[in-house]
């Protein structure tokens, strides 16, 4: 893939598959350390000790209308091309975690992309579900949660244009500022 935001989007379609309830995106880059680090947390049904062994494998999916099923793979690739590691952990009942890590300064590594349009495609894709999107770039913090938009627009679906446009540039405003705080 070429942004590391559509495995993101990939990552957080399982979740939906998952029946997750809540879906939180976790972003951490440290330019000091040269790490980026991206977790995908969720609630949903968690996947067992058997399929957690097997679920790398690009033959291996819970679908059945195809036979491979290639995001988690591809995003292990991805970690481990860049000097980088994979891991994933699930239980039944409880979610799963999948997180890869990648050296943020590698060639191979592809541009993060554009977290907005991906906050903003899951939330349109199922607004029932809670988001939660973390981002932390050298120690600075920027959170957009969907829980709290809901408390303020009270019965306003999330998923009118007017409400996923303000979300699209809350959330790029956010990076800009926290990207700001650490150059300047």
């Amino acid at each position: 893939m070429r942004e590391l935001s559509l495995h993101i989007l990939d990552i957080a379609q399982n979740s939906i598959a998952a029946e997750a309830s809540c879906i939180e995106i976790e972003i951490s880059e440290d330019t000091v350390q040269d790490i980026l680090i991206i977790s995908i947390i969720d609630n949903g049904k968690g996947m067992d000790e058997s399929f957690l062994q097997k679920v790398t494998d690009p033959f291996v999916t819970s679908r059945n209308t195809r036979k491979v099923g290639l995001g988690i793979s591809l995003f292990k690739v991805a970690a481990e091309m860049c000097n980088g590691i994979f891991t994933i952990h699930s239980a039944i009942g409880k979610g799963t975690t999948v997180t890869a890590q990648f050296q943020r300064s590698h060639i191979d590594r592809v541009p993060l992309g554009n977290m907005a349009e991906t906050v903003m495609t899951l939330i349109m894709s199922n607004e029932q579900i809670d988001y939660i999107y973390k981002h932390t770039l050298n120690g600075k913090k920027f959170v957009f949660d969907t829980r709290e938009v809901k408390k303020v627009l009270e019965n306003v679906p999330l998923g009118t244009f007017e409400v996923l446009d303000w979300i699209k540039n809350y959330i790029e405003e956010g990076l800009r500022e926290l990207n700001e705080a650490v150059v300047g």
